[in-house]
């Protein structure tokens, strides 16, 4: 009977690989359409490859602990020619003959393509690839050079390095460049040290990162007492957390002046067409960042289910691609943590993250009794891309946020 393959499935708009997390089937399996056969683990999500059609598992190509591109063959299913009728998949040879139309006239498509000829072994490796951003972690010291060198560039994409990674080994050239030798010498240095494989989540939060550093950055900061925000809580039956009233209003705050969120683009601002902001969520090894759609547009007590359901697909990596793609904006608790104080750096394709401390008992003065009284006090602090928006700008932004919060009951 004719074999299928089960490929390593277009899992994302920008996702381009997987790493195999775990094999649901055996040889000799019988598996049923749409079985989720394997599970997967991409810079974003865990998710699960499921087969096109009923067949029996002949043999399995993936490794776990691999990553793949998409596209590569992960196992093989023997299917009846019915099955084949009833569903459409396209055989072993139908797959090498579309990925050989693929190829441009005069590639090399004979040679890329081998793995998927039938009448070669060739096409039962798969080809396993190393996660395409590395990166080296360095201890703190001083800058390096200014000026790599080719020869120093083309070393370090070898290893899969950036500028970031080789900032303080201490260099021996003119000026204080790191050359290649200061590199090797490092690298052998630190080859016995203890190490651990970094997740593709890992390694996707250290790309973002080091993407969105390259933007002049500032922060600000301004204490919010809470007591109103908590008093109001207790009145609705969904009882949401303070996460979600700093979500509204700091959406309510970007509405009235969207620019304050926009992109520089050459000499322009492209300003937000839609208020969709994101909702920092701590998962195993890194941080997934689910968006809340048109938080303008919404009472908080509507919201409530529907942050719920995000933050639950989050913590259990089964957020939908789409559901990461598109914020204008971040908020982040870092006071679930015990945090006080804190400057989150926003992602790379936003302007602006609002970070929220813990809640802490403190005296503050009062006008009306004129005393000392108990208040619970937490910090908002706001980073922002200091190229869109000024100090001045800023500050007005996080005064708006924190007037909207004392009136909990409009928001």
């Amino acid at each position: 009977m004719p074999s299928v393959p089960i490929l390593m499935p277009q899992l994302g708009e920008s996702i381009a690989e997987a790493t195999i997390l775990r094999l649901e089937i055996a040889p000799g399996d019988r598996v049923e359409t749409d079985h989720e056969v394997i599970e997967v683990e991409t810079n974003k999500a865990t998710m699960g490859v499921t087969t096109l059609c009923c067949g029996e598992v002949i043999e399995i190509l993936a490794k776990e602990g691999e990553t793949y591109p998409v596209g590569s063959v992960l196992a093989l299913l023997e299917v009846d020619e019915a099955e084949i009728k009833r569903t459409g998949v396209s055989t072993v040879e139908e797959h090498m003959a579309e990925e050989g139309d693929d190829q441009p006239a005069g590639s090399d498509a004979e040679e890329e393509n081998l793995h998927f000829k039938v009448d070669d072994d060739a096409y039962r490796e798969p080809k396993v690839i190393e996660p395409n951003v590395k990166g080296l972690p360095v201890p703190a010291g001083r800058a390096g050079a200014h000026y790599i060198s080719p020869r120093m560039r083309a070393r370090m994409n070898d290893l899969g390095l950036q500028a970031a990674d080789i900032s303080a080994i201490v260099g021996s050239g003119a000026g204080g460049r790191v050359t290649v030798e200061d590199l090797e010498k490092f690298l052998d240095y630190i080859d016995t040290w203890p190490r651990s494989n970094a997740s593709p989540m890992r390694m996707g939060v250290a790309d973002s990162m080091r993407r969105s550093w390259t933007r002049p950055l500032a922060s600000v900061g301004h204490p919010l007492v809470m007591d109103k925000l908590l008093h109001h809580r207790k009145s609705l039956a969904s009882k949401p957390g303070p996460t979600l009233y700093v979500l509204r209003a700091f959406a309510i705050a970007i509405a009235e002046n969207p620019a304050v969120a926009g992109y520089l683009i050459g000499d322009k601002i492209v300003h937000p067409r839609a208020i969709d902001i994101g909702v920092a969520v701590q998962v195993e090894d890194g941080v997934l960042v689910p968006i809340l759609r048109s938080l303008d547009t919404k009472k908080l007590a509507d919201l409530a289910a529907e942050y719920a359901d995000l933050v639950k697909q989050a913590r259990n990596r089964r957020l939908a691609d789409e559901a990461t793609r598109g914020g204008i904006a971040t908020v982040t608790n870092f006071g679930t943590f015990g945090l006080t104080w804190g400057t989150p750096i926003p992602l790379p394709n936003e302007t602006l993250i609002l970070g929220l401390s813990a809640g802490v008992k403190k005296p503050v003065w009062s006008e009306d009794v004129q005393a000392f009284v108990p208040v619970t006090e937490a910090e908002l602090a706001l980073t922002f891309d200091h190229r869109v928006v000024d100090g001045g700008g800023a500050g007005m932004l996080l005064n708006r946020v924190v007037q909207l919060l004392q009136r909990p009951e409009d928001l």
